[in-house]
């Protein structure tokens, strides 16, 4: 009935409700084992693992009593369920068994498990260095041999895993003879021949079929990007390419294999679309409103648990109310010319032609009718204060504006960059700067003069790596986020796979 159960179980979720007959008809026209757990033929040459109990009867060369701990070897605690169906014998209710019974009960157990051994019995247990740790079970001293402790690293690997591992190791070291490299090569085969019932692999990692770094790095006659067009790039992407990790750029924007789009980025998103929508007049400055617009929309936002759903739909009302205070206070006589204003434009960046293409969150007239950037920010960390001076993406929003990126928007006249500035809205301000209730803010000054030329070396070092296709791994804060940490070759995680 659990099996059945089960079944039906997997059919819903597999198919969305086909209903019980179709369940039925489906059922019926298979071949169902008329049971799951019953035992399969044991292979004789492989290990099996069993209770002591079902060892009663059968014997082996070798057998290992594993986990002789006390506590478990005497286990002494009361047998049976919370009905006590074990007390039921042929002359009705038995009395429970006392702790002398228990022990001897335990003692039979353990002398049945260590007859199984014809040519040779292994008993182990471990032994902690504080008396209120794991102590070996006193039945060990009624082997009649002393134990033997072993605080080193075991001699040998003790599982499939490290063993073929070890074997692997032998066969390129340089240092082992030639006939211990043939010798652990041909273990390495034997393992990877070896076969189930169905014919499936029981070692696959022992073929070299599966083995990583063993092939020739891959190379492509198509270079990534034509060196006599401009590189297109993005704001968020300078940063990556020069001060983080630009192999984590190209894996993820470049080669598109970055994990999907996560709640925390979904958001992000729903907190940018109606901070648009009240800059630009579509939904009143009013927090019921924009709770409501979220409301209709936060639940096609998949979280990992119901709290964590609840738990961030009160970090988006706390993240809203800061807007919409950051939105109507004195902010240096600024007004707001556009929102969510896209750009596409191309600068000179030394010998490099650079393209960039975005979209600038906010545009703001400054009271000398220069034009100001911000950029919303919904992550949970922030950049220092020395950091935000040269925040790529401030920057190369400046300098977009420099080179035309927002002409329309201040009549006839291009204007000049006032300065940028991120709002994080997850975070409250420091309690001088108005508190927990607005925003945090962090500026940047207009690149004026010599002090605003790292810009264009920013943009022509990340254009040089493009095109010479030089994306080295680089370690940092940001492994703590990459979805490519566990294959890469700068991370201990990721170094032994291909070493």
């Amino acid at each position: 009935m659990c099996a059945l159960f089960e079944t039906a179980a997997r059919a819903e979720e597999r198919t969305g409700g086909r209903g019980a007959l179709n369940f039925l008809d489906e059922l019926d026209a298979q071949d169902i084992a008329a049971d799951t757990l019953s035992r399969r033929i044991a292979r004789p040459d492989a290990v099996r693992l069993m209770t002591a109990h079902r060892s009663k009867g059968l014997e082996w060369r070798l057998v290992v009593v594993a986990g002789v701990q006390e506590g478990l070897w005497p286990d002494l605690r009361r047998r049976g369920s919370l009905l006590e169906a074990d007390r039921i014998g042929r002359d009705g209710l038995a009395e429970p068994l006392t702790p002398g019974a228990l022990l001897a009960e335990e003692r039979r157990l353990f002398y049945v498990a260590a007859t199984r051994a014809r040519d040779r019995l292994v008993v182990t247990a471990v032994k902690a260095a504080a008396d209120d740790g794991d102590q070996p079970s006193r039945f060990l001293t009624e082997l009649g041999v002393p134990p033997v402790d072993v605080t080193q690293r075991p001699r040998r690997p003790l599982s499939v895993a490290a063993l073929v591992a070890e074997l692997r190791a032998t066969t390129v070291d340089p240092d082992a003879s030639d006939a211990l490299r043939e010798a652990a090569a041909q273990r390495l085969a034997r393992l990877a021949a070896l076969r189930d019932e169905d014919g499936r692999p029981l070692v696959p990692a022992a073929h070299p079929s599966g083995w990583w770094g063993l092939y020739e790095p891959t190379h492509s006659e198509v270079p990534l990007r034509d060196r006599d067009r401009p590189v297109a790039l993005s704001g968020s992407a300078l940063d990556q390419l020069v001060n983080t990790c630009s192999l984590q750029w190209f894996l993820g924007r470049e080669v598109k294999a970055d994990a999907p789009s996560t709640a925390a980025q979904g958001f992000g998103n729903v907190v940018h679309v109606l901070a648009d929508e009240v800059a630009s007049g579509r939904t009143p400055a009013d927090l019921a409103v924009l709770m409501e617009r979220l409301d209709s929309v936060w639940d096609a936002l998949a979280f990992d648990a119901p709290w964590k759903s609840r738990q961030e739909k009160e970090h988006a009302r706390a993240a809203l109310e800061r807007f919409l205070r950051w939105h109507v206070m004195e902010r240096g006589g600024r007004t707001a010319v556009a929102s969510e204003h896209g750009f596409d434009v191309t600068l000179d960046a030394e010998t490099y032609q650079v393209r960039i293409r975005g979209s600038m969150d906010r545009v703001e007239a400054d009271a000398e009718g220069r034009a100001y950037v911000v950029d919303f920010k919904t992550g949970k960390q922030s950049v220092t204060r020395g950091e935000v001076a040269h925040h790529p993406q401030l920057a190369v929003y400046q300098l977009a504006v420099r080179e035309g990126a927002v002409d329309g928007l201040f009549g006839d006249d291009r204007p000049e960059p006032g300065g940028a500035e991120l709002v994080q809205l997850r975070q409250g301000a420091p309690k001088k700067e108005g508190g927990e209730t607005v925003p945090k803010v962090q500026a940047q000054e207009p690149p004026v003069g010599p002090d605003g030329e790292w810009v264009g070396e920013l943009l022509a070092t990340a254009a040089g790596r493009v095109l010479d296709e030089r994306f080295a791994p680089s370690t940092g804060a940001h492994c703590e986020r990459c979805a490519f940490r566990a294959s890469c070759s700068a991370r201990a995680e990721g170094r032994h796979v291909v070493e």
